[in-house]
């Protein structure tokens, strides 16, 4: 596993290096949308793509290697413990984001607005 330090380097050089989907989300999506997200957040021992802490949503973007078997399997143990922090984590294909943007965008927007409703009304 990664130090925290290791992590912090990880998601500077992923916010760097953002894939053209992710940077298509970022910067035409969520770098204004309110609450706020945040790319390449470390939660636990893993980078998320994009992260906002008040609905504790977490967006992922699949490129092919999400696919494979065993990248499968990490993503589902992964999931699993985010899930456990009460973290939901909403997934995506590169596809998805070049075909049907506007969809992911609304989608996103409506689970924010589920989860922010119901966290208040558990209050």
């Amino acid at each position: 596993m990664y130090s925290n330090w290791n992590l912090k380097k990880v998601s500077q050089t992923l916010r760097k290096n953002m894939t053209p989907q992710e940077r298509h989300l970022w910067y035409d999506y969520l770098h204004t949308y309110k609450p706020a997200f945040h790319r390449q957040k470390t939660v636990l021992n893993y980078v998320l793509d994009f992260y906002c802490p008040k609905a504790k949503l977490a967006v992922e973007l699949d490129g092919s290697q999400h696919y494979e078997e065993e990248q499968h399997q990490y993503d589902a143990k992964r999931t699993e413990k985010l899930q456990r922090l009460g973290v939901m984590v909403l997934r995506f294909t590169n596809r998805e984001i070049d075909k049907q943007f506007e969809a992911a965008c609304s989608y996103i927007d409506m689970l924010v607005k589920e989860r922010l409703q119901s966290d208040s009304t558990r209050h």
